[in-house]
């Protein structure tokens, strides 16, 4: 049994998903007008240019969106009007009206320019006014050939121009950011990127400047907007690398890059992008994000085999028309200078000495694959032989499918865990109890028309751009309330409504208790009562990843969502984890949630994949397989696109690779693992083959192949490796894949029991002492985006946070005030230390906040610690350098 997502994409393998019961709403109230001698009706508050729309009439525009409030800015969809009085005579009105701002009413008579001499000549003049002092530089413009405003003035303009004084410019380009680049003098002020910023991305980082002839728009200014300087949410807005000018701040934002893309006239432009190409030039394909788990579309533009631009997809399931900037800029990974080209073959001596690595033909290196995992496999005198695999959680459904089989089938083991990162075991029964085999659960459409949402382990705006844009949405249009179980209230969740969210302060490893306290606990009652006045299945509990690190916090959450009828939704960072969820890829779960210690189960799966038995005892996790590795338990490892650096303990994970026996990576890029690898295949980035993603929601998000590559899916190489042992994985090609993956069905036995894990006792804080708290930032050192210049320059700037009372607790030599805002913290624990200005924070005392992988500030590799360890704090001399100061403040 399968069920299909909105899009009809095939769900393979999932039981159909009970939605939650909703009274059928009420049919909105209607009325009739006409327009263009059409008599139509349409709901009640129906702007009459979007009625024009539905009746296929065409009424040019600028400013109008779909998604942004209507403005009226432009007034290029002026059309004649006529209305009844009070004695019910239609009378025009006096001017044309904006038909982007007015509403459809009862007996309304509109004309537009194909039906009206008046209307046409009123657009005909409109059009004539914009072009007065726009530039004529078409062939050399970003827009060209893409163009509303070339379109319209071909249909809605004059033929010839009446203007013959000099025109107006600026100084161009502008750098509003390192990103985008302003040519002022073509500028119509629709207001679009204004209110997008405003309106969507709650960045008030660009508005209109100046007024009457000179207004024109420029980066956020604070004297001329009118925010005073350290008002709310102002200390901790991102700077990024522009230099300043009149205009203000730099338009840093995370969804900064939509701007340019609804941009009607090219006065927005990319800084990677111009002048690079002509959308003519151009190939697109349709494509999925690689960067996160909502699974956001986005169309790929590619000419002569070199990716020159993403843009945000139209899906108003999903993402609507918004996508992150890393989403849209972060791709030239895929073709970086260390990408991998060939095989490579690591030789190594009697002694067990390693060689170096040299390239190898495929044939070659799938025989050396083979014969390295086939001896390793097998015990010797000192150890019981195996390898363990670890994916990575990066992966299309189709390749997290062929490593769970290919570890299962031509292993024969369950070692294989797809988590690099922080995990537990708790967490595995979680997503094998609640996730796996689920279908299609909470949807983007619940979170907008959500009515409370909880955020535990989980900060949207970094970890999930498209979550926050939903929750922001849902507060502004419907008063969703949003909550969240974290030390400080971030920006993005100040941002969350014009209030912005509430904050159920907790400090790392604590959240289970909050989450348990909820309803017996004054200052949680906000929250309780949110939860008990809500309407069936409009209170929402999203959980992050990070949870895992939290013994007992994910229980604690099915507890809470048990009791109080919410439903519960899990949202990991990276694009393949939910995919590799639901193919198995774990050590205790095969394919569509079957546990692996069930009889009944094993056999379902053994007779779809045709293989006499599985192996029958839960595997080890991520963490066990490199333990087994470093003590010899193990043998070697078969690693995916797996990045140490991201893993709990990196040191540690190098160690276990450095003494295995043999080591099989397949990789787009060389990485730490590449040093340590026997055989080295080079597989194909996302934009080189075809696949399908598992978005946090449950939803399937196939896509094409965008550019010709002779690189081999993770799936296929896996497929041939496993031949070359003289074993049949079946899965040659990606339709050979997705049908065995519908094959499997859909499970209904039973599952892995809801864990149920009691929360640790706090530790106990000495002096000097803090507690670690640490997520990633959206944009940080990760390998893809690095490379990026222009992306990095908008990325926040690393800090270290603390409360007051911690700061001045830190010794400082000569001054016993302790450490003041702005100045050098340095965090250490035994393995090594970072040293970040620090941001005075109204947070939880004795605990600091790191970013997890931003530079300066890889907590991994430098503390070889996570959040709730315990770290010291100390202070280098006094700081006199005010940039310092103010970068602290700012970031």
């Amino acid at each position: 049994m399968t069920v299909t997502d909105d899009k009809k994409n095939v769900v393979p393998g999932t039981p159909a998903p009970v939605a939650a019961p909703a009274a059928p709403p009420a049919p909105p109230a209607e009325v009739t007008f006409t327009i263009d001698g059409v008599e139509t009706a349409v709901p009640k508050g129906t702007l009459v240019i979007r009625a024009a729309e539905e009746l296929g009439i065409q009424i040019p525009r600028f400013c109008d969106h779909p998604l942004l409030e209507p403005a009226g800015a432009c007034r290029q969809c002026l059309v004649e009007v006529a209305a009844p009085d009070r004695e019910g005579n239609v009378r025009p009105m006096p001017k044309p009206q904006a038909s982007c701002t007015l509403e459809a009413t009862p007996g309304m008579v509109v004309k537009t320019q194909h039906t009206s001499p008046v209307a046409d000549k009123a657009q005909h003049g409109i059009i004539e006014m914009l072009l007065i002092n726009h530039p004529l530089d078409c062939p050399v413009c970003d827009k060209g050939g893409e163009c509303p405003l070339q379109n319209q003035a071909m249909s809605n303009g004059r033929p010839t121009s009446r203007f013959i004084e000099a025109k107006r410019t600026f100084p161009k380009p502008i750098s509003i950011s390192t990103e985008i680049l302003l040519d002022r003098e073509r500028c119509v002020l629709c207001q679009r990127c204004t209110r997008f910023s405003k309106q969507i991305a709650g960045d008030a980082f660009i508005d209109l400047q100046k007024r009457g002839a000179m207004q024109q728009i420029g980066r956020f200014d604070p004297e001329v907007l009118g925010f005073a300087e350290g008002a709310p949410g102002t200390a901790d807005m991102p700077v990024g690398g522009a230099e300043p000018d009149e205009s203000g701040a730099p338009f840093a934002s995370y969804f900064s890059g939509n701007t340019i893309q609804i941009c009607p006239v090219g006065a927005l432009t990319g800084a990677a992008y111009r002048f690079r190409a002509r959308p003519f030039d151009l190939v697109s394909t349709p494509a999925v994000s690689e960067h996160d788990s909502s699974g956001s579309a986005i169309r790929i533009d590619h000419r002569r085999g070199t990716v020159l631009r993403r843009l945000a997809g139209d899906d108003p399931a999903v993402n609507e028309e918004w996508i992150t900037d890393k989403d849209r800029f972060a791709f030239t990974w895929q073709t970086a200078n260390d990408r991998l080209r060939t095989p490579m073959i690591r030789e190594r001596g009697d002694d067990g000495f390693r060689g170096e690595l040299r390239p190898a033909s495929w044939l070659e290196a799938f025989d050396a694959a083979a014969a390295g995992l086939r001896t390793a496999c097998e015990p010797d005198q000192r150890t019981p032989g195996g390898v363990g695999v670890l994916p990575g959680g990066r992966l299309t459904i189709e390749d997290a499918y062929a490593y769970s089989k290919f570890a299962r089938v031509a292993l024969g083991t369950n070692d294989v865990d797809y988590r690099a990162r922080v995990h537990s075991a708790e967490e595995e029964a979680f997503l094998a109890s609640s996730v796996a085999g689920s279908g299609l659960g909470v949807t983007f459409t619940d979170l907008e028309n959500a009515q409370v949402v909880l955020l535990v382990g989980l900060e949207p705006e970094e970890e999930a751009g498209v979550v926050f844009l939903r929750l922001r949405k849902g507060a502004l249009a419907h008063g969703l309330r949003a909550f969240a179980v974290a030390p400080f209230a971030t920006r993005g969740l100040q941002r969350i409504g014009e209030k912005g969210g509430t904050l159920l302060r907790a400090a790392p490893g604590t959240e289970a208790e909050v989450l348990d306290a909820v309803g017996t606990e004054r200052e949680l009652d906000g929250l309780r009562d949110a939860l008990q006045g809500a309407e069936a299945g409009t209170a929402l509990v999203l959980v992050g990843e990070r949870l895992a690190g939290v013994p007992g916090g994910l229980s604690a959450a099915v507890r809470l969502a048990a009791r109080t009828g919410a439903r519960l939704a899990w949202v990991p960072r990276r694009a393949g984890e939910r995919g590799a969820v639901e193919m198995g890829a774990l050590p205790s779960v095969l394919p569509g949630g079957r546990p692996v210690a069930d009889a009944a189960a094993r056999v379902d799966i053994a007779a779809a994949w045709g293989s006499g038995s599985l192996p029958q005892a839960p595997g080890r996790d991520t963490a066990g397989i490199l333990d087994a590795l470093a003590s010899g338990d193990l043998r070697g490892a078969v690693v995916g696109g797996l990045e140490l650096a991201d893993l709990p303990d990196p040191v540690r994970a190098r160690a276990a690779l450095e003494v295995a026996d043999f080591v099989v990576s397949l990789e787009v890029r060389t990485s730490d693992v590449t040093d340590l690898a026997d055989v080295v295949f080079p597989v194909a980035p996302p934009s080189e083959k075809a696949g399908a993603y598992w978005s946090w929601e449950g939803r399937v998000r196939p896509f094409g192949q965008a550019l010709e590559s002779t690189a081999m899916s993770d799936s296929r190489v896996l497929d041939t490796i496993a031949q070359t042992l003289g074993v049949h994985l079946g899965l040659p090609t990606l339709d050979a894949v997705r049908a065995e993956i519908e094959q499997l069905g859909s499970w209904d036995g039973s599952r892995v029991a809801v864990p149920d894990v009691e929360p640790l006792e706090p530790p106990q804080i000495e002096r000097g002492q803090a507690v670690l708290a640490s997520w990633r930032m959206l944009l940080d050192s990760g390998r893809l985006q690095d490379g990026e210049a222009f992306l990095a320059g908008t990325a926040k700037r690393p800090v270290a946070r603390v409360s007051a009372t911690t700061a001045a607790s830190v010794t400082v030599a000569g001054r016993p005030e302790g450490l003041l805002d702005g100045e050098l913290l340095t965090v250490s624990t035994a393995h090594g230390s970072i040293s970040l200005p620090v941001v005075l924070t109204d947070m939880p005392d004795h605990v600091v906040w790191l970013p997890t992988r931003s530079p300066g500030s890889a907590v991994h590799e430098s503390l070889c610690a996570g959040p709730g360890a315990l770290v010291r704090l100390s202070s280098t001399a006094p700081s006199t350098d005010a940039d310092a100061r103010r970068e602290g403040q700012d970031a």
